[in-house]
């Protein structure tokens, strides 16, 4: 009887395991549309092409797109997704089907990590969705309320420079993406909380840059349970319990600022901070009541993709120049005519420099912060290009491979800031308009914070660029511009180098 039963489980899983297979096989044939889909590879029984996207999914798409064309479709498990590769099928699927393509696929990111797509960036499309990009907005990410914040991002700024005129004075390396998070984490803590979150630079720091990285990464892998419905179960690829893991440790972090938050509200604070005006309202606004979970997954969205994605932007922009000198040369000389010696850089400065403006823009080309646009899904079955796209069909925009398309830019590999200081090239903004550059997507899910990515990327790049000068550490022969592909696009290797200050020891105080 012993040995009997082990056996019988086997047949059996085995027996189940075949039955699932045959079942997904046989209603894929059925449902197999008579319309002329777009192009794309056969991929494999019941797995589809998910194979085939391998680890680094942005390149084997852009690959599959120089094989297909600029609109391609592929069976990835038993979901069919669109891929969109040039600047004109993205027009396409994100301006003129906007409407169309407004709401998110469910996937095990937004369960597990976005409080079951509480938050802004995995809402449904529609009251809740408005009312939470509307609040940060208004509060936070908007021209207004960027204005209003424009002193902390000075003061923060002020607390980085000091660190790093410091780590120089004593020969140290500085290990650039730690002093990026630790600036950004505290603008949008002084923004949302009335208050820094990370006064030192210490353990707990260090841990929530992971937290951040760990998130980008995991919220972007193709989870094979997102794709086979049946198999979700099983995790696999055990992402699902990576994501439970990190929530917990972010739901504490989140739950401790909020409490904190509730107990100092009775010191009188010059003006309200976001959190307070979200809290003092959460009843009344525009008949929707927001959640604690709501609440806790719009922070969330705040501070990680607040940190993370133009904090790569400026670690790939520093790595960019740090190899090619002259470029850092030219960024030199423009800031010491326009700005000097004696100070430090402003954002009012910005405006009469073209040439930084021009490397920021450069960088959002080659390396965008998110490859593979945030997925959409369609509502209604539509018609791209004289292909037909079913309903449910799964978008995704491969924004790295425009930026790389040779029948859109020159000599896409090179790193070359200057294709945007004259010509057609020179006005292309990338606020989401102009689809041969759109870093931050484009239409209603654009992401909501693309004004603040930008300030942020300009004004600290440009405060790096003027405050130092920027080499290798000594034994390093070459830098390394190695990606790790995730939600956001990583540096395989984080960026560390030697820095010289340019400008007299007063200009590094906060």
């Amino acid at each position: 009887m012993q040995i009997i039963i082990p056996v019988l489980l086997k047949e059996l899983t085995v027996a189940a395991l075949l039955y699932v297979f045959t079942n997904i096989l046989i209603r894929s044939l059925l449902t197999r549309p008579r319309h002329r889909l777009p192009p794309g590879p056969r991929g494999f029984p019941v797995v589809g092409a998910l194979p085939l996207l391998g680890s680094m999914p942005h390149v084997a798409l852009a690959k599959m797109s120089k094989t297909y064309g600029p609109v391609i479709y592929l069976k990835v498990g038993a979901h069919g997704m669109a891929v969109a590769s040039t600047p004109e099928s993205a027009k396409a699927f994100l301006k003129t089907l906007d409407t169309n393509f407004s709401n998110r696929p469910p996937n095990a990111g937004a369960t597990h990590l976005a409080y079951n797509s509480q938050d802004m960036v995995f809402a449904a499309y529609g009251p809740r969705w408005r009312l939470l990009r509307k609040l940060s907005n208004l509060h936070m990410l908007g021209t207004k309320a960027l204005d209003d914040w424009a002193n902390v991002r000075v003061s923060e700024v002020g607390y980085m420079l000091e660190d790093m005129h410091g780590a120089s004075g004593r020969g140290k390396v500085v290990g650039v993406p730690g002093m990026l998070v630790y600036a950004m984490a505290n603008m949008i803590g002084q923004v949302i909380l009335s208050r820094r979150v990370f006064v030192t630079r210490e353990e707990e720091l260090n841990e929530f840059k992971d937290m951040v990285v760990e998130l980008m990464t995991s919220a972007g892998y193709f989870n094979i349970g997102d794709f086979i419905p049946s198999f979700a179960w099983m995790d696999l690829q055990g992402i699902e319990k990576g994501m439970k893991g990190l929530h917990k440790k972010f739901d504490d972090l989140i739950s401790r600022m909020l409490k904190e938050h509730l107990a100092s509200a009775h010191i009188r604070k010059e003006k309200p901070d976001f959190l307070d005006v979200i809290l003092a309202n959460r009843d009344t606004l525009e008949g929707e009541r927001l959640t604690t979970s709501n609440i806790k997954a719009l922070l969330l969205n705040l501070f990680t993709a607040g940190t993370d994605t133009s904090s790569s932007t400026i670690e790939w922009a520093l790595a960019e120049m740090i190899k090619n000198p002259a470029i850092l040369k030219k960024a030199h000389d423009e800031m010491d005519q326009v700005v000097g010696w004696n100070r430090r850089l402003m954002e009012s400065d910005i405006p009469k420099l073209p040439y930084l403006q021009a490397i920021c823009k450069e960088s959002f080309r080659k390396h965008p912060s998110t490859p593979l646009n945030l997925p959409r899904i369609s509502s209604q079955a539509c018609t791209v290009n004289g292909y037909y796209i079913p309903k449910n069909t799964r978008l995704n925009v491969n924004i790295w491979a425009i930026g790389r398309d040779p029948n859109v830019w020159e000599n896409p590999l090179e790193f070359n800031p200057d294709r945007f200081m004259s010509g057609k090239n020179a006005k292309l903004d990338p606020r989401g308009n102009d689809f041969e550059l759109i870093p931050f997507g484009a239409g209603r899910r654009i992401c909501a914070g693309a004004r603040m990515g930008i300030v942020l990327v300009e004004y600290i790049l440009g405060s790096l660029v003027h405050s130092f000068d920027w080499k290798l550490p000594e034994g390093v022969k070459e830098m390394n511009l190695d990606e790790a592909f995730g939600l956001a696009l990583q540096k395989a290797v984080p960026l560390a180098a030697m820095v010289t200050p340019r400008l007299p020891s007063n200009c590094y105080a906060p």
